[in-house]
């Protein structure tokens, strides 16, 4: 029997029962919550492998509650909503989500993008990988503990940003189309308008890592062509 474990945070109750249902017959170990409350009360005590959260919720929103949740862990997240707008779409993701998935869904897609998250940390997990640590004047990435430092204090990042970041950094000769890294991350073929959700998050990083008063650029748009990390800075 699977030992990983699965949060689900809707207030329909209906939409609780049913997706436990699916995720049960997997084999996982399913616990529900029905508001943000119940859900940090069950996060004290148990640490899911991967959460799935509704969008909208009766005491705070679902995106209010996903900046919370990552102040505990850094497990995938996976949204639930109606709402369809690629603007609902890109404020969920940049909060930290790692998939977005419009109700009303098949159980086969749930279980597909559930699977491929848990796979992908698994992979992540896995002990006796090569140590992957750069440093470039200033900004030391420590791939393997999933650490960011810039000037020696510990950076932020989102689950994404760090994925979009690290593509970058292991490959600093590469230039990356916005399709390219939109799939490389994201797992699934690029769409129309996922250009703004990566764009937004290159903007997001270029924040946490770019501060103006430092003047060093690590990331570099290619006009016309896409991103790649600067390769003209010194590696120590």
């Amino acid at each position: 029997m699977s030992s990983e474990k699965i949060l689900i945070v809707d207030d329909e109750k209906q939409i609780c029962t049913l997706i436990k249902s699916f995720l049960e017959k997997e084999q996982y170990a399913i616990y529900t919550a029905y508001d943000a409350e119940s859900a940090l009360d069950i996060l004290n005590d148990v640490a899911p492998d991967l959460i799935l959260l509704d969008v909208m919720l009766p005491d705070i929103s679902g995106v209010d509650l996903c900046l919370l949740i990552r102040q505990k862990t850094q497990c995938p997240i996976l949204f639930l909503s109606c709402k369809s707008e690629e603007i609902d779409k890109i404020i969920a993701l940049s909060a930290g989500g790692d998939d977005y998935i419009t109700k009303p869904f098949l159980s086969g897609e749930l279980i597909a993008r559930v699977k491929a998250h848990l796979r992908r940390n698994r992979i992540l997990a896995t002990p006796g990988k090569k140590v992957r640590k750069y440093h470039y004047e200033g900004l030391e990435a420590d791939l393997d503990q999933h650490q960011i430092f810039l000037d020696e204090i510990e950076i932020n990042l989102t689950p994404k940003e760090f994925d979009i970041l690290a593509i970058l950094i292991e490959n600093p000769k590469r230039v990356y189309s916005i399709d390219q890294l939109f799939e490389m991350v994201w797992k699934t073929d690029s769409l129309e308008g996922d250009s703004r959700t990566l764009m937004v998050y290159i903007s997001n990083i270029r924040k946490k890592i770019e501060p103006e008063k430092r003047g060093i650029k690590y990331i570099i748009n290619v006009r016309g062509v896409g991103y790649k990390f600067n390769n003209s800075l010194k590696r120590s």
